[in-house]
């Protein structure tokens, strides 16, 4: 059977790159109908925290990344001990100070990555070597291999000691992970072989590059899946564009879902080349899913921004909310998007930056705004048509163009020069508040 992990190490948040191993993981055991195990590695007792398990456990819970298993490998000590003493009793391994060292055998070592082709390692080049970088000769005059720790001086394992053990023992069939753990394969093949285990099939992923060329940072997205939940993304979409990150559907598609990707899911059509990461073109996706959401879905994913802000209670008239939603939802490209240009509809009153305000009030349209704010008032059907009716006949009577008050009255209504209809918008913020608005604007 296929089986595959995600082994994250909870001394800090779930971070996209990350995030990305474990959609592939989770990519390949679902096309293959294997499983998919999440291994908690919390052997830094020290730097590992439950604050992080939770937000690790949260994070792959919200992008749908369902595990099969679940192990931590502090509860797991004595299995590595076991094994390591077992290498010192055929003398593959020896004490050295209270720690459990691996000799390094002289050899080659070969492994076909299901993404790269064949990679070949030489093990005569982990080479001890001094402070000043010069190699540390044996009597002979041949470089002293680097021996490998299984067993740390204060009784824990040695992260490479616990991969291998535990991917054994979890019979782990391929192991998907970035390719900055090329490094570690030709030693853990030395433990395996050591420990009589067959190698599992390995599979480097290329890394995430961020847009101005480096790698991955905070400045370039490289914050904690939690943070883009946070900041209104969408979790189908930020899978989606997880995907596009090193693998491709085809045919130019970009928005798929994740039940169709799995149908042609491969790992061997993972790119080679490193991944770009765009801020961009993830917040354009995000606003896809958004806008053909259904209404209903969107404001359950909406209610805890606006409740959070204190635009609503939990008594909130949901088919009010509904129209403001769909007002917007074809131009959000985030939820908290929705939180900025919805905003004064949730408020008693707004503000109005100085710079719209010299811009659009400089003439005096009080004369015209409480006009309109009286003839609006009576109206008893306050309804796009009716509200639409009552501004052109307000303009016809005072002799002006109906494009001289659609600007100044959009930023008397909503403290912004952009958003949907003018009218659309009046019937969303209701009558009440449009006349109160109107009346306030010049004060």
């Amino acid at each position: 059977m296929i089986k595959v992990r995600f082994a994250p190490s909870p001394t800090g948040y779930l971070h996209i790159g990350g995030a990305r191993t474990a959609l592939f993981n989770w990519m390949y055991a679902k096309s293959q109908k294997g499983k998919f195990v999440l291994r908690i590695e919390d052997t830094d007792i020290q730097r590992s925290s439950k604050e992080f398990v939770d937000e690790i456990l949260a994070s792959m819970k919200w992008l749908g990344l369902e595990w099969d298993e679940l192990y931590f490998q502090s509860e797991r000590f004595e299995i590595y001990k076991e094994y390591a003493q077992k290498l010192v009793k055929e003398g593959k391994a020896y004490d050295s100070s209270g720690a459990i060292i691996l000799k390094m055998p002289k050899q080659e070592v070969k492994i076909y990555d299901l993404i790269r082709g064949e990679i070949n390692f030489d093990t005569a080049n982990f080479m001890v070597r001094c402070e000043d970088g010069l190699t540390v000769l044996d009597e002979e005059g041949n470089p002293v291999l680097k021996d490998e720790v299984l067993i740390k001086a204060d009784g824990s394992p040695s992260y490479s000691f616990c991969c291998v053990v535990d991917d054994a023992l979890m019979e782990i069939s391929h192991v998907i992970r970035g390719e900055d753990h090329i490094s570690n394969t030709p030693k853990q093949i030395v433990m395996y072989e050591a420990l009589g285990f067959t190698p599992p099939k390995f599979a480097h992923l290329p890394l995430i590059m961020g847009e101005d060329g480096g790698r991955l940072s905070k400045r370039t997205g490289a914050v904690a899946v939690s943070d883009y939940k946070a900041n209104g993304f969408i979790a189908e979409a930020l899978v989606n564009y997880l995907l596009l990150l090193g693998w491709s559907p085809g045919n130019n598609q970009e928005k798929i879902s994740i039940s169709n990707a799995i149908k042609t899911f491969s790992i061997k059509k993972v790119n080679k080349a490193a991944a770009v990461f765009s801020m961009d073109k993830l917040r354009w996706l995000n606003g896809q899913y958004i806008k053909q959401m259904e209404d209903e879905k969107l404001v359950e994913l909406l209610v805890p921004f606006l409740i959070e802000k204190n635009f609503i209670n939990r008594d909130f008239n949901s088919q009010n909310l509904k129209s403001v939603v769909r007002l917007y939802k074809a131009r959000l490209p985030t939820l908290l998007d929705f939180i900025d240009r919805a905003g004064f509809v949730f408020v008693d009153d707004i503000t109005i930056e100085e710079s719209l305000y010299k811009k659009y009030f400089s003439d005096d349209r009080k004369k015209e705004f409480c006009f309109l704010a009286e003839r609006l008032s009576v109206v008893e059907v306050f309804d796009l048509n009716n509200a639409e009716q009552v501004f052109r006949a307000v303009t016809e009577d005072l002799g002006i163009n109906t494009a001289d008050l659609v600007h100044p009255i959009r930023v008397a209504l909503t403290g912004s020069d952009i958003g949907p209809g003018l009218f659309e918008t009046m019937v969303v913020l209701g009558k009440a508040k449009t006349v109160k608005r109107l009346k306030e604007a010049f004060k």
